[in-house]
């Protein structure tokens, strides 16, 4: 799955759209983390602990989001965003959204083309190709012999 930040993907036509996906999750602070955050902040300098739940809870949501746009028959996400916000005390919400489409890559020739989508489209067709050849008979296996 494509994710992008943009409105367009470089060498790739969109050619449906299939809406607004997200992935949401609401996280409790865990009291003893919350803690020892409190005194690392008195010092300065990165909170590891509240690091590694943020991190852990936009990997949560982007799978989500990702889940949802498969569902609808997606296979690239635009303008991907991140949205987070405190709710009461010791709470915190994290959401990913962006706009499920179906993208095709241009090939080489067309208006736009990128070499990433030009290597993709070539890739396609040889996989294709290969597809619709039928595969010749494995050659027989001799007995083994103890």
């Amino acid at each position: 799955m494509l994710i992008v930040t943009s409105n367009e993907i470089p060498g790739h036509r969109i050619d449906a759209v299939f809406g607004e996906v997200m992935g949401l999750t609401v996280r409790s602070r865990d009291i003893g983390s919350q803690m020892l955050a409190g005194f690392r902040s008195l010092g300065g300098g990165e909170l590891p602990e509240m690091t590694k739940a943020l991190y852990e809870s936009r990997q949560e949501v982007m799978a989500r989001m990702v889940n949802e746009a498969q569902q609808r028959g997606a296979n690239a996400i635009v303008a991907m965003r991140f949205d987070t916000s405190e709710m009461g005390t010791n709470w915190t919400e994290v959401c990913a959204y962006g706009t499920a489409v179906y993208v095709l890559p241009l090939g080489e020739g067309e208006p736009g083309a990128t070499g990433q989508s030009i290597y993709l489209t070539k890739t396609a067709a040889q996989q294709s190709s290969q597809q619709s050849q039928p595969t010749p008979p494995a050659p027989p296996v001799p007995p083994t012999q103890f």
